[in-house]
């Protein structure tokens, strides 16, 4: 929780605590149980903090081994988008990836209608899983990208086309 936060929940919790008490006890039952302030407001306002955060936070990545996503990339129905610079792109790139620097890459203009599932990947696993982040606060889903990046794709021994 962020500083701050504990001072917004505390007064909405005292209301809460505070509207069912009240009264002389020589007042009726009935009039005693009655709240000053309409109850449902302070559970509606009480059950709210916090949620604008929980519902706005993208989901995070989900990463792949080589070997899962070389499995994928045989199966078909893949499209592997490359976040890296120009320059590392040209030491090497996974066949059949396509190139969108992180620096480009804006997911709401990806077409993704021909129902490909998208992978995602850099040079060590961090730009990906930015882009991945992104990807997820367009589409709802959790994107996959390559958990260690290229280095980790070569480190298994899988293919890289050099230009």
């Amino acid at each position: 929780m962020r500083p701050g936060r504990a001072a917004l929940l505390f007064p909405s919790a005292l209301l809460l605590a505070l509207s069912g008490c009240g009264g002389d006890p020589g007042e009726s039952k009935s009039k005693r149980d009655a709240p000053s302030i309409p109850l449902g407001f302070e559970l509606a306002f009480a059950g709210t903090a916090g949620e604008a955060e929980v519902a706005s936070a993208p989901a995070a990545p989900v990463p792949l081994t080589p070997t899962e996503l070389a499995a994928k990339i045989k199966a078909g129905n893949v499209r592997l988008i490359d976040v890296r610079t120009d320059e590392e792109v040209a030491q090497g790139i996974i066949p059949g990836a396509e190139h969108i620097a992180l620096d480009r890459f804006d997911p709401a203009k990806l077409d993704l209608s021909d129902g490909r599932e998208v992978v995602l990947y850099c040079r060590s696993g961090r730009r990906s899983a930015i882009a991945g982040e992104k990807l997820a606060a367009v589409t709802g889903q959790a994107a996959e990208h390559l958990e260690g990046g290229i280095l980790a794709w070569e480190a298994a021994g899988q293919p890289v086309e050099k230009p």
